[in-house]
């Protein structure tokens, strides 16, 4: 325990040296309050924006704050998910390109305790960033719009939060399979948009997958509980990024001599 409690700290210090824990919060904050700001204001933005006839009137209807926060999840799905995985990318590569993931192996360290802490800590940091930008949001749409029950906002955060963690847990696999971080970037990716896709396409075959967590997010916003499967879709989530990490070990182990 003593052996992960003091890689854990290592990474997160590293990742205060090389700037994670600025751009990242900041970058997810940015896309988060840009959709409750921009909503409010896109009539204005249309008027100044289009060509309309004289005494032309914009009527959009004003949403509700609960389906400002169900657009906002659309965002983080899209943007927010391409972002998790570019932050976490180099967590192992790096150190294998650089050989100093040699200097900590020799330690008395086991491989699950080195891939647990490059888990944990980027884990950590992507949780922060979101849980930072969504209470923002909140606040936001409270402010400009209907207000949100703080109860039923913290039912979605903490549906979607585990959207984040099965991000994290894949990009960590792929960090053992390939030592480029372009490569680890692209397998990540495309496996999570196969997902997506297949979940779409599939709709009666794939309600298990984690891609449908943003939905059940949005249904506790919506209706103030789980859509149908959604403890189906919670525990798969859940299992999938355990045994990911899992995978993630003994693939280290086998690949990596010291």
């Amino acid at each position: 325990m003593r052996n992960f409690l003091t890689l854990f700290q290592k990474e997160l210090t590293e990742s205060m040296r090389n700037g994670k824990w600025i751009w990242l919060p900041i970058a997810i904050i940015l896309i988060g309050i840009s959709q409750p700001i921009t909503t409010y204001y896109m009539p204005q933005i249309l008027e100044s924006a289009g060509n309309l006839p004289e005494g032309a009137v914009i009527e959009i209807p004003t949403p509700s704050g609960e389906e400002v926060l169900a657009s906002t999840l659309g965002q983080f799905g899209s943007i927010g998910t391409l972002l998790f995985v570019l932050g976490s990318m180099s967590a192992i590569s790096m150190e294998r390109q650089n050989s100093s993931l040699t200097l900590v192996m020799v330690r008395p360290v086991s491989p699950f305790q080195y891939i647990a802490s490059k888990w944990a800590s980027q884990l950590l940091i992507a949780l922060v960033s979101f849980i930072a930008s969504y209470v923002l949001v909140w606040y936001y749409t409270n402010l400009l719009f209907t207000s949100v029950d703080w109860k039923i906002m913290l039912s979605s955060l903490g549906i979607y939060s585990l959207w984040i963690l099965f991000i994290i847990s894949v990009t960590t696999l792929a960090g053992t399979l390939l030592k480029a971080s372009s490569g680890i970037a692209g397998i990540s990716i495309a496996l999570l948009g196969i997902l997506s896709v297949s979940s779409g396409l599939f709709t009666r075959f794939m309600e298990w997958s984690p891609t449908n967590l943003r939905n059940h997010a949005s249904g506790v916003l919506m209706n103030g509980e789980l859509l149908e499967n959604g403890m189906l879709v919670i525990l798969t989530t859940v299992g999938l990024s355990l045994i990911f990490v899992w995978f993630a070990t003994l693939n280290f182990k086998r690949f990596e001599q010291f």
